[in-house]
């Protein structure tokens, strides 16, 4: 019996409708059901998901510059998780496939790459995890899938389907190339990451000597790493010359290509499965002094606050800023090193400030971060001493009064 839909399948099966009988097939069934549920196959409905301009305003609020980067980073994660909606709205035999958006950035150290996808991931409530490349080196590719994937299973108290919805982010990928001593080993290892994040369903240890499985396939992978020399490599496409004459590094690393990549070290299946590049800048010390400050979590903020709840106002002098800002941008460890820095310079106050009775206020100023001089500790004033009179001593008693 053909199906009285589609008039082709024959494998239909009889449905009873108050104008009679009537013959479906299994996928025109499941067509119908989602239209009656507001999700139509060819158009589906439209997702609850934050739209790449509202991503990355929320990225506004915590990261400092790196505009570019926050702008592709919000269309490839928006593109990623529209595509997993549509994935379970639409029918497989209806399904044009959509491929992953996996990301992969380019940038030096401290120029956020990390702070970026973990807060892409926190404005879509979805979980998130960081794994380091260079685990996977040490362990000569032995239990790849577990190493990258457990950590996410972790974060999720192993609610799979919790978890396939999430992003892993691995930092130093750069470290896994296929050049010097590792050349071989590096490729193996990128040749094993490839099933992962293309899409596979990994079988991973559970506690209670369980295991589970792990899809895959809606997992985004975000993988990051600061590729040094890599601005050689593109400065020669241009003719050679020396960085900062002919070219910045920041506007040198804009223009990057796979062909670049592969030349570093990266196989081309490999950058295949990285679609979306993104490119960091190098921070100077303005934006750096802007990250101490600015964003909700900024790290004067949190200071402070800290300070305020023992009573205290923190302050920190301009020169002061300026003195973190500099000391970071000499290490070359970019906003990574800005908390070290802080931390280091403020041990001291931070062990002795609580104990003050009466301190109001303390004031760092430069001589403090370059260990040259030491805080200014202002105390609540004494209020002026009450006088109390003497008192005239009362007579005493008539004894004989008394008796």
């Amino acid at each position: 019996m053909n199906c009285s839909v589609c008039n082709k399948n024959k494998s239909a099966k009889t449905l009873s409708t108050p104008k009679g009988e009537v013959h479906i097939c299994e996928p025109c069934h499941t067509r119908l059901v989602s239209i009656k549920s507001g999700v139509g196959n060819s158009t589906p409905k439209k997702s609850d998901l934050p739209s790449p301009a509202e991503l990355r305003s929320h990225l506004d609020e915590y990261v400092i510059g790196q505009e570019e980067a926050k702008k592709v980073l919000s269309v490839a994660v928006y593109n990623h998780y529209k595509r997993v909606t549509y994935n379970k709205s639409v029918s497989t035999g209806e399904r044009i496939e959509l491929s992953k958006s996996n990301v992969l950035m380019i940038g030096p150290t401290g120029s956020g790459k990390t702070h970026i996808a973990k807060t892409i991931a926190r404005a879509l409530d979805v979980p998130f995890a960081s794994v380091d490349a260079t685990a996977l080196l040490s362990g000569g590719g032995r239990d790849l899938e577990n190493k990258v994937l457990s950590s996410l299973l972790q974060e999720t108290k192993y609610n799979t389907e919790l978890a396939e919805r999430g992003i892993i982010y691995i930092d130093e990928i750069d470290k896994i190339a296929k050049k010097g001593h590792n050349s071989a080993l590096g490729e193996s290892l990128q040749q094993s990451l490839l099933k992962v994040i293309e899409g596979t369903i990994a079988v991973l240890p559970a506690p209670g000597g369980k295991t589970v499985k792990l899809d895959t396939h809606n997992i985004l992978f975000v993988v990051g790493g600061a590729f040094v020399d890599i601005d050689t490599i593109i400065l020669m496409r241009f003719g050679g010359g020396i960085i900062g004459d002919t070219m910045s590094f920041n506007d040198l690393l804009k223009e990057v290509t796979p062909e670049d990549i592969a030349k570093f070290g990266l196989i081309p299946e490999f950058i295949g499965r990285l679609p979306v590049i993104v490119t960091l800048n190098e921070l100077d010390k303005s934006t750096l002094i802007t990250i101490l400050t600015k964003p909700k979590n900024a790290l004067v903020k949190q200071y402070v606050t800290k300070f305020a709840l023992d009573g205290i106002e923190l302050r920190f002098d301009k020169d002061a800023l300026n003195a973190v800002a500099e000391k970071a941008f000499g290490l070359k460890t970019g906003a990574r090193g800005l908390r070290t820095i802080m931390e280091d310079s403020m041990l001291d106050i931070m062990y002795n400030a609580p104990s003050e009775g009466n301190l109001k206020v303390v004031t760092i100023s430069a001589d403090v971060i370059k260990k040259s001089g030491k805080a200014e500790f202002q105390y609540i004033e004494a209020t002026e001493e009450v006088v109390m009179p003497e008192l005239e001593p009362k007579p005493a008693r008539n004894k004989t009064a008394q008796s």
